[in-house]
């Protein structure tokens, strides 16, 4: 591959004439020369500059002109200039320094090869030369280059200090597998297992950002699977790794509901890219430990293991730093909720049980049902397509009834104001029975999502509890007076 031809237009022609003017070595490291040779686009562009990589960065930014914004970090050495879609991050070349019971390392000025030698992994230490006389020259010490024709994760030098010093690299390496589908070499592999304690003096938001990454896969499972094997998974997801073992009584065994779980985020992935949606179906079984019985009838049984679930959500997400606002509610959701649709599968499909169903899901039906036929994984070919086939009747129920009825985010056409001006009353039981009865008989079908259908069922319903109307619209009749 002739790497030159990846380095043209202004953006590297003006690096290259900034780095020559002020004499400076200038490469080109990381994610974007990795990602030339995987054929991924980048628009992230990290700069090492053998000297100040501030100096360099304003002196670009000059050279760039109009519509070039620079930000400084003057405490880390580093400046980014963003150019209309491209981000440019300039930083001196380093050499760094830990103690054990931080992350933060002590930094001095150094050379390339220093700046390589702190490089998490060997596919992300390669460097391309920006100066004119050796522009586009590969620096390649650790066999980068090969290590991403063999698909291989491996550090630079020895893992036990790579990740003893940063141990969020232990979720990176695992992260970067994950993402291009790479094999994590065996001594680094087994540097994670030894290390894997390290990895508590790393912050929750940090651990939760290489999660995030790793869900969004397009195979999430491997990247569980691997933190589960080298023992990290247990010491930041103790939840998940519950879900583990099968058990079995009197010859009847249950299935291994963390590999389930794992096959349920794989099917998903394939169909939704959407990162909330794969944390509800991370989370949809989450319960189970804690509702699993034994049955001499029914054999092992997980009952309410969905509204335990919906309980456990945002301890999880607190726990995690994920965010405590309507991302995790609608996790919430899905994890209570998805049992329904597969109930309502199993058995006829009626429209009051599809009503229902609109009715609590919302706007977020569809992604409920995603989740649902993602989580048939029986290996019963037929009961497995009964199941999918059921899943269409939910489907066409559920267009035709909300072309019907409008129950998605549905709002009751007589509401509890109305109820307490027709009938005198302040806020109290009586409204809410009224509201409550007028939803279920809209949901049962006793009479239609229309105003006026609703009022005359309020009127009939108060009447039947000795409640009177004190108020009535001009055209409005009292069941008595119709008599």
């Amino acid at each position: 591959m002739e790497l030159k031809e990846h380095f043209t237009g202004k953006i590297f022609r003006l690096i290259s004439e900034t780095a020559d003017e002020l004499r400076m070595e200038c490469y080109v490291v990381g994610g974007y020369v990795r990602d030339i040779f995987l054929n991924r686009p980048s628009k992230d562009i990290d700069v090492v500059v053998v000297g100040s990589g501030i100096g360099m960065a304003q002196a670009f930014a000059k050279k760039l002109g109009r519509g070039a914004r620079i930000s400084v970090f003057r405490n880390f050495g580093t400046a980014q200039v963003k150019f209309r879609d491209t981000e440019v991050e300039f930083v001196g070349a380093r050499k760094e320094s830990y103690s054990h019971d931080s992350r933060k390392p002590v930094v001095e000025n150094g050379t390339l090869e220093d700046d390589q030698n702190r490089r998490d992994f060997t596919i992300n230490a390669m460097a391309v030369c920006m100066n004119g006389a050796r522009f586009g020259e590969l620096v390649d010490p650790f066999g980068g280059l090969d290590d991403l024709r063999e698909r291989i994760i491996r550090t630079p030098l020895d893992p036990d200090i790579t990740f003893s010093d940063d141990p969020l690299r232990m979720m990176r390496c695992v992260r970067f597998a994950t993402q291009l589908n790479f094999y994590i070499e065996d001594g680094t592999f087994s540097a994670l297992e030894r290390n894997r304690e390290r990895i508590k003096i790393i912050s929750r938001e940090r651990i939760a950002d290489e999660l995030n990454k790793i869900l969004l896969s397009p195979i999430p499972s491997k990247g569980f699977i691997d933190l589960d094997r080298c023992g990290l998974l247990e010491l930041i997801f103790p939840e998940l790794v519950a879900l583990q073992g099968v058990e079995v009584r009197n010859g009847r065994g249950h299935k291994d509901n963390f590999y389930h779980t794992l096959e349920v985020v794989d099917n998903i992935a394939k169909v939704s890219g959407d990162l909330w949606l794969r944390w509800a179906t991370l989370l949809h079984d989450i319960g189970k430990p804690r509702t699993k019985r034994w049955d001499a009838r029914a054999g092992w049984t997980f009952h309410n293991h969905n509204f335990i679930g919906e309980k456990m959500v945002p301890e999880i997400f607190r726990k995690m730093k994920l965010p405590m606002n309507e991302k995790m509610k609608y996790v919430q959701k899905l994890v209570g909720l998805h049992m329904r649709p597969i109930v309502i599968a199993d058995e006829e499909v009626t429209d009051s049980a599809v009503r229902r169903l609109l009715f609590e899901a919302g706007d977020d039906i569809d992604d409920l049902m995603m989740l649902c036929e993602a989580d048939i994984t029986s290996k019963n070919e037929a009961r497995k397509q009964r199941f999918l086939d059921n899943f269409k009747l939910v489907r066409q129920k559920l267009k035709d009834l909300e072309e019907k009825d409008r129950i998605r985010n549905f709002q009751p056409p007589v509401d509890g104001a109305e109820i307490m001006r027709v009938f005198g009353l302040n806020p109290c039981r009586e409204v809410g029975d009224l509201k409550g009865a007028i939803k279920d008989a809209i949901l049962d079908g006793v009479i239609p999502n229309e105003h006026d259908a609703a009022f005359a069922f309020m009127l009939k319903k108060a009447e039947e509890t000795g409640l009177r109307p004190v108020s009535l619209p001009a055209c409005e009749e009292t069941p008595e007076d119709a008599i």
